[in-house]
């Protein structure tokens, strides 16, 4: 039996037996899929799960990281050095994900 037909099959017992009544959420709409890749996002969970952190998501916590302390600056000369920093931080991350989305587009 193939695979579709496997599943099609489980579900249809599964139906019979009453395993899909009284489940939460029956009835209402599906939530809305998250903006992005799929495959992308899963990607990200895996390295998320195994300690690691790529360099675009570092460089985001960065820049928020930065908004505040430009947000914080009381001086215009302090003002001007962290909006420098905030332009270079998210430059870098431009950079990232293009150099991502060349990545993905080549494979």
């Amino acid at each position: 039996m193939k695979p579709a037909r496997m599943v099609e099959h489980q579900i249809r017992k599964a139906q019979a037996e009453g395993q899909f009544d009284n489940l939460s959420g029956a009835g209402k709409p599906l939530p809305p899929a998250p903006p992005g890749d799929a495959a992308e996002a899963a990607g990200f969970r895996i390295m998320a799960e195994a300690g690691t952190v790529p360099r675009e998501v570092q460089l985001r916590k960065d820049v928020a990281a930065q908004r505040l302390v430009v947000q914080a600056a009381t001086t215009p000369e302090a003002q001007k050095v962290a909006m420098a920093k905030l332009a270079d931080l998210e430059l870098r991350v431009a950079i990232e994900q293009e150099a991502r989305r060349k990545f993905y587009a080549t494979r």
